[in-house]
């Protein structure tokens, strides 16, 4: 059995996206070259930022496109990514200044004609959103820890805004094998 589909697991930091990735690609065998992870670490450290720099906005554009350049290097072929391009906007919508600066970011952000192009492959994406499990967070000295039920209310908010249709892992699902299954089915179902 095999991906059926483009997958891609969002939300907060600490939210066990890359955990639940690993775990569905080794339960599936998917190879490397159909698994997209760690993209903004692997930016951050290129720049030479750190979790410290979240809220500048070219931080945030640099990771958007290195995310969706893995993406296109993995073709229009199912895949499994433990983020997406739009976990950016909501990042800058979130360290935004106020209201006005959030939108300004969002757009900027969203108008990209690299994310307009992603913005369709999205809408028939499966998009799975976790939220946080309190005793999950860790502070690792690299992601950003914090107000995570905000980050949360603003990754709902967005991807309703641009259209995504996903479905939400909380807390009820606290196990990896419980929602690695869940995925699975999911992700191998028919469309």
């Amino acid at each position: 059995m095999s991906l059926r589909r483009r997958v891609y697991v969002v939300g907060p930091s600490s939210t066990g996206k890359t955990t639940l990735c690993d775990a569905l690609a080794k339960r599936l065998g998917i190879e490397e070259t159909r698994l997209i992870k760690e993209v903004a670490r692997t930016v951050i450290k290129e720049l030479g930022l750190s979790r410290s720099d979240i809220g500048l906005l070219d931080m945030q554009k640099a990771i958007m496109l290195g995310h969706l350049k893995k993406e296109q290097e993995c073709g229009e072929e199912s895949y499994l990514s433990d983020r997406s391009g739009v976990d950016p906007i909501v990042y800058a919508i979130f360290t935004a200044a106020d209201s006005q600066d959030a939108l300004t970011r969002k757009e900027t952000l969203v108008n990209l004609p690299e994310f307009q192009e992603a913005l369709q492959r999205y809408r028939h994406s499966l998009f799975i959103l976790l939220s946080t499990v309190r005793e999950w967070v860790v502070d690792d000295g690299f992601r950003h820890v914090g107000d995570e039920t905000k980050l949360l209310t603003i990754f709902r908010d967005v991807l309703a805004e641009l259209g995504i249709r996903y479905r939400e892992i909380g807390s009820e699902m606290r196990f990896l094998p419980e929602r690695t299954a869940f995925l699975k089915s999911l992700a191998t179902g028919p469309y």
